[in-house]
């Protein structure tokens, strides 16, 4: 395959030190990934101030990831019609001014066409951050900026919940999108004084005459149906409903037509060609199932503190906050590894200690967990996830044709994000499923008859009825038993996901060998291999 590499200059090196521009473009890309879990805690709160029931308020978050998951995909196409940088703070600009415009929103319906466009605005900043820092650094210290990305990427959502909950509980539910304004001005200030387009960015206005739309149409049919389906499956009993399965059929419809049509057009919005470098192919897969693992583990376990364990959501979030520090030190040496050791054995070793974190998550995952006991638990399950996330966002720029970057950050990122919304769905259905199952058979204990329940029936009634009066204590009695009964199956329904996850991390394991082999520190148009 030629190497069109070859006709553009050998080397080039930003005005400015790349440490700079890494850190500007991470602060841009932090706020806009903060923004997609800062508004999980505080659903009540805006439900109740703007007069809409719980589920309406729901909307909030499903609008926002509906417009995001869009324009994940076509930040390739859009930077090349107008630049870059100059679409990087675009999507700043619009993002800042859409964030105030979710804060100052007076109803649910104003709110929720805000949070579209801050959606919209927001997902071309992930890419967009992605794609600068690749083309900033030399392919060797490539691995240590996308430990920076990869510490903003997994950082944000760990944290959202807590910062949100402090907001909310103590100042306003605005506050969570007033508090984007100020860290945007910053970082369009350093953005337009810091970051350049390389060479081989070439800003094409004449492109928008050929605009796909179709293609964006399909695209927009697929990522709404897909993600309503995905946040309205449970509460709607899944395919019984005849809104999830019309909102499914829309996913596959979308697809399909995608995926025909991007893969022929001339001039396509996603180049879907990309997929024929193996390496890339494998890479994108991974990485859906590193973003489904994280936003798994993130959703998975301040769940089960505040159901069962009785955590506010601040104090579930704070559980969260030793992981944090793990990643603080764990992503940098993972990034210095990347130049030092190939990507497909930093994804072995990352893959093989994740299964063993899942594993670890099943067998100390109890109603007697301690706070010091979660904190650990989340420290472990980090541990692994610098040397996945890393390996292969470095791995997938491995024998791409560099002017390809803004498309292969654009792709990656999409996949990761769908990754995190097919994850999250299917381990919350999971975790009610396994739990209804284990209560079933735990009942078939506890009948009438039984030593340990009547044993501990009478023990509770004579209990109860002294405080409550006997006629009362014999059906406290039963409810407490049953509560009791209640909170061990869902217990075991959290370690059956957790055992279940350990499994299908064994199969990225047997994946992760089939990436090519590459020298540390391999960058974009070093061999493509197809």
């Amino acid at each position: 395959m030629e190497n069109p590499d070859l006709a553009l200059p050998t080397q080039w090196k930003p005005r400015v030190n790349p440490w700079l521009i890494a850190m500007t473009v991470a602060l841009a890309a932090f706020m806009e990934v903060l923004d997609t879990s800062i508004a999980n805690v505080a659903l009540q709160h805006i439900a109740g101030s703007l007069g809409a029931s719980a589920d309406e308020a729901t909307w909030v978050l499903t609008s926002y990831l509906v417009s995001n998951a869009i324009i994940l995909p076509l930040g390739g196409w859009i930077s090349s019609l107008m630049g870059r940088r100059n679409f990087f703070v675009l999507c700043i600009s619009g993002f800042t001014v859409a964030s105030f415009l979710c804060g100052a929103a007076p109803s649910l319906p104003i709110l929720l066409l805000c949070r579209v466009l801050q959606g919209t605005f927001g997902g071309g900043m992930q890419p967009m951050a992605q794609a600068i820092m690749a083309d900033s650094f030399e392919p060797h210290k490539r691995g240590q900026a996308f430990a920076l990305y990869g510490l903003v990427a997994v950082l944000a959502p760990s944290i959202g919940p807590t910062l949100g909950g402090y907001i909310t509980d103590n100042f306003s539910w605005r506050w969570i999108f007033f508090i984007n304004i100020p860290v945007g001005i910053v970082a369009f200030i350093l953005v337009m004084r810091l970051v350049e387009d390389p060479p081989w960015i070439k800003a094409d206005p004449s492109r928008l005459r050929n605009m796909d739309y179709l293609g964006l149409a399909f695209l927009a049919i697929a990522m709404g149906g897909m993600q309503i389906m995905l946040d309205k499956g449970e509460e709607n009993d899944w395919f019984a409903s005849d809104f999830i399965r019309f909102f499914c059929f829309l996913f596959i419809f979308g697809m399909v037509g995608l995926v025909v049509w991007e893969w022929h057009k001339k001039d396509p919005l996603i180049n879907l060609h990309l997929f024929r470098f193996k390496n890339f192919a494998i890479c994108c897969f991974l990485m859906m199932l590193v973003g489904g693992v994280l936003n798994a583990n993130t959703v998975l376990q301040p769940q089960f503190t505040q159901q069962l364990l009785g955590y506010t959501a601040t104090t579930a979030g704070l559980a969260l906050t030793a992981g944090g520090v793990t990643l603080v030190f764990m992503m940098p040496l993972a990034g210095i590894a990347t130049g030092k050791i190939a990507a497909r054995w930093l994804a072995v070793i990352g893959f093989t200690m994740l299964v063993f974190t899942f594993r670890y998550a099943a067998n100390i995952t109890s109603l007697q967990m301690s706070f010091a006991q979660n904190s650990w638990l989340r420290i472990v399950q980090m541990l692994p996830l610098p040397f996945c996330f890393i390996s292969i966002t470095n791995a997938a720029y491995v024998g791409m044709p560099r002017e390809q970057s803004n498309q292969v950050a654009g792709l990656i990122n999409f996949v990761r994000n769908i990754g995190g919304s097919i994850l999250i769905s299917i381990t919350n259905a999971q975790v009610t499923s396994r739990s209804m199952w284990h209560e079933q058979h735990l009942q078939q204990a506890m009948l009438p008859g039984g030593i340990a329940y009547d044993q501990q029936t009478q023990a509770l009634t004579g209990m109860l009825g002294r405080s409550f009066g006997a006629p009362n204590g014999g059906a406290m009695a039963l409810a407490q038993i049953y509560h009791q009964l209640n909170q061990q199956a869902q217990t075991q329904g959290y370690q059956d996901v957790y055992m279940e996850l350990s499994y299908a991390t064994i199969a990225l394991i047997l994946l992760a060998f089939m990436l090519s082999k590459n020298r540390p520190g391999e960058g974009a148009g070093a061999g493509a291999v197809h």
